[in-house]
């Protein structure tokens, strides 16, 4: 029995490990030559075969989803706000660390753009947060949670940063202060961003 749950460990290690190498080659494959490259070629980089990078995403189209997802800053699993933070310094270091990793290869994200996930999971991270804001009387007067929701998900989106960033003119930090500054028009005047 305790050899069989041994296996069984042992083959879930290397199907995350294949699962790994195939999504780090797509993420290479997808940089040097965009999201139209081949599943062979990905395929061929990862060192599987075709059927392999099939079997573990189903399609292209999974594929670079699952990359996107992947690479997809402070939205893999986000800690829950705990009871009584600030949701103003959970906005701050959403922007923060959004801008910080959203630097480290543009060129990727904007071969990526339009590839990502449908925004249901990020639309629910951003709904909570507005809804905390709410809460806590920290939206501006009229300001709905709706509205709260789409200025958050706009702050933290790679088109807003690569705007902002002008293929590194401006500093990761640079476009987190514009965009906290941005995120002010939401927010109550006793709030701080």
């Amino acid at each position: 029995m305790s050899t069989r749950g041994y296996r069984l460990g042992r083959r879930q290690t290397e199907i995350e490990r294949t699962r790994s190498a195939i999504l780090n080659a797509a993420r290479q494959q997808v940089a040097e030559f965009g999201p139209e490259s081949s599943v062979g070629k990905v395929a061929e980089r990862a060192g599987v075969s075709r059927i392999t990078v099939y079997n573990h995403f189903g399609s292209k189209a999974k594929l670079l989803e699952a990359l996107a997802t992947e690479l997809t800053p402070g939205r893999r699993g986000a800690p829950e706000n705990e009871v009584g933070a600030d949701p103003s310094d959970e906005l701050r270091q959403r922007i923060a660390q959004a801008c910080a990793a959203w630097a480290t290869d543009p060129g990727l994200y904007r071969q990526l753009h339009g590839h990502g996930r449908g925004r249901g999971e990020e639309s629910d991270l951003d709904r909570a947060l507005a809804e905390e804001l709410a809460a806590q009387d920290r939206l501006r007067p009229g300001c709905s949670i709706k509205e709260a929701e789409d200025v958050i998900g706009i702050l933290t989106s790679f088109a807003v940063f690569d705007r902002l960033h002008k293929g590194g003119r401006r500093s990761p930090s640079a476009c987190a202060e514009i965009l906290l500054r941005m995120a002010s028009g939401v927010m109550a005047d006793n709030s701080s961003v």
